[in-house]
């Protein structure tokens, strides 16, 4: 399963973990994805939304 907002498309971020000492390894962001019952066209649905599109209601909840 994408870990990918159904209502805005974000995705994970990629970048390095710094140490102290310099050395770089590859990390991800996640979004921070919740499980939302939410009313499309009268149909309710559980989508994956980013709590960014929760908090600016680009969703309508069921």
């Amino acid at each position: 399963m994408a870990k990918r907002c159904d209502t805005c498309g974000k995705g994970p971020m990629a970048g390095n973990n710094v140490s102290h000492a310099m050395n770089k390894t590859r990390r991800r962001w996640l979004p921070n994805l919740q499980p939302v019952r939410v009313d499309e066209r009268g149909t309710h649905m559980t989508k994956r939304v980013c709590t960014q599109c929760l908090r600016s209601r680009r969703v309508k909840r069921a």
